[in-house]
C-alpha cells in the first residue's frame, strides 16, 4: 500500500529526475524506470533515505547541535531560509563563498565588517563621508548581508550540512569533507550519491519537491529539540 508520504511526494513531483542522457551511474539503485526520456526515481528508496536522514538530524537536534542548510539555486533559496528560521538554525542561500568552513577567520572578519557597516551611522567618521562614499558602503553592506546573514551568528563550523542539490552545492560539500562534517543532500539523477553521507534521491529543481523534503526534515528537527523550560 502506498503511504501518505509517498502520495505527497508524487503530488510534489519528487520522483522526476533529469533527462536520461544526463545521469550519474551511481544513481542507478535509486531509479525505478524512465518515461518520455526522463528518469523516474523510486520513491520507496527516497522514503528509506529520508527516514535515515531524519533519524540522524533528530539525534543532533536533541543534543543542540548546529545544522547548516545550503541551497543557492533560485528554486531553493526561500525554502532553505524558511527551514533554517523554522528550526532556529543557519543557512546559506545566495552564494557559497570559498572558505566559509575551511577559512572561518576570514569569514569572521567579513561578519565584523558587516556589523560595522550596519552601525555606520553611529561611527564618528560618518558625518564626514560623502554621498558617493556612503552609497558604495551601502552596496557593500547589502552584498555582505546577502552572503552572510544566515551564518553570522553560527560561531564556528556546523555539525551537519543539509544541501539542496548534491551536484549544485559541490563547493560546500567539498569543504565539509575536509572537516569531516557529514552531509545530507537532496540528490537528483545527475549527481553522485556517494559524495554525501545521507543522499535523499529526489527532484532538486522543483520548488514543491524541495519544500516537501525540507518540511519533513524540519519536522524531525523540531520534534527532537529539547523543550525550553
Amino acid at each position: 500500500m502506498i503511504n501518505e508520504l509517498i502520495t505527497k511526494m508524487v503530488d510534489a513531483g519528487v520522483h522526476y529526475g533529469h533527462q536520461t542522457r544526463k545521469w550519474h551511474p551511481n544513481m542507478r539503485k535509486f531509479i525505478l524506470t524512465q518515461r518520455n526520456g526522463i528518469h523516474i526515481i523510486n520513491l520507496e528508496e527516497t522514503e528509506k533515505c529520508l527516514d535515515k536522514a531524519c533519524a540522524f538530524l533528530s539525534d543532533l537536534a536533541a543534543k543542540n547541535k548546529k545544522i547548516l542548510f545550503v541551497g543557492c539555486k533560485r528554486q531553493a533559496q526561500e525554502a532553505v531560509k524558511a527551514a533554517a528560521e523554522a528550526t532556529e538554525q543557519y543557512y546559506v542561500n545566495f552564494r557559497w563563498l570559498g572558505g566559509m568552513l575551511t577559512n572561518m577567520a576570514t569569514i569572521k572578519k567579513s561578519i565584523a565588517r558587516l556589523d560595522y557597516l550596519e552601525n555606520l551611522d553611529k561611527q564618528p567618521e560618518y558625518k564626514s563621508m560623502s554621498k558617493k562614499e556612503l552609497a558604495a558602503l551601502s552596496r557593500e553592506r547589502e552584498k555582505l548581508l546577502r552572503n552572510l546573514q544566515g551564518i553570522r551568528n553560527m560561531g564556528g563550523a556546523p555539525d551537519v550540512i543539509v544541501a539542496i542539490g548534491a551536484d549544485h552545492e559541490y563547493l560546500a560539500i567539498r569543504e565539509a569533507h575536509k572537516l569531516d562534517i557529514p552531509v545530507i543532500a537532496l540528490t537528483d539523477t545527475t549527481a553522485n550519491p556517494d559524495d554525501v553521507a545521507y543522499p535523499i534521491p529526489g527532484n532538486d529543481a522543483g520548488m514543491r519537491s524541495i519544500q516537501l523534503i525540507l518540511s519533513v526534515l524540519t519536522e524531525a528537527i523540531n520534534k527532537a529539540k529539547p523543550q525550553q523550560a
